[in-house]
């Protein structure tokens, strides 16, 4: 089956990725990458492979191969071997003083009739207390796990250096020695 987008490479280009894949230069995808698009070349010079016979010799799917090949068109070299940043955003769930309320939430006494604060009761509070309109407890876990608080046992949270020992752990000697004789008499 004839490709629907087809690699010609230039002389340079073909030198970039030779040099790229000898000099293990990247990503294993990267490398993966690179090695299609020279099989693919159709170019003077290039092999011109099936997708088929590709994907045989490098262990990729055909879908790949297709999709590096797409993006060699569309987008030129760099974009077909380097990974595709996401074009998705993420919105933060707790901005810096919604942390700071947590975090100070989770130093507070727990409610009456709790020992500690758990992460779907801190959760609750913040909605309750409208620091935010939603949050997962989750998201508490990780923003506490980041600040490497305390949820109410023991102390406040804050993390308090402790004295190392020494690194060596000391000599340690043996009152047993070795016996006079460690090789065997000649007699």
């Amino acid at each position: 089956m004839k490709p629907k987008h087809r690699v010609h490479l230039s002389e340079a280009q073909r030198q970039e990725l030779h040099r790229r894949i000898a000099a293990g230069h990247g990503s294993a995808r990267e490398l993966a990458h690179a090695r299609i698009i020279l099989k693919a070349d159709e170019g003077p010079g290039g092999p011109g492979w099936r997708d088929e016979e590709i994907a045989r010799a490098l262990d990729v799917s055909t879908a790949t191969i297709e999709r590096v090949r797409r993006r060699f068109v569309a987008d030129g070299l760099a974009a077909a071997v380097r990974r595709k940043p996401p074009a998705r955003e993420y919105r933060r769930a707790l901005d810096g003083e919604a942390e700071a309320h947590l975090v100070a939430l989770s130093c507070s006494e727990p409610p009456t009739g709790k020992a500690k604060w758990s992460m779907r009761l801190l959760a609750e509070r913040l909605v309750e207390l409208r620091v935010v309109e939603a949050v997962s407890d989750e998201t508490v876990r990780r923003v506490l796990k980041k600040t490497r608080s305390s949820r109410g046992s023991g102390g406040n949270g804050a993390s308090r250096r402790r004295r190392a020992g020494p690194s060596s752990g000391g000599w340690r000697t043996s009152s047993r020695s070795t016996p006079a004789r460690t090789t065997p008499s000649a007699r």
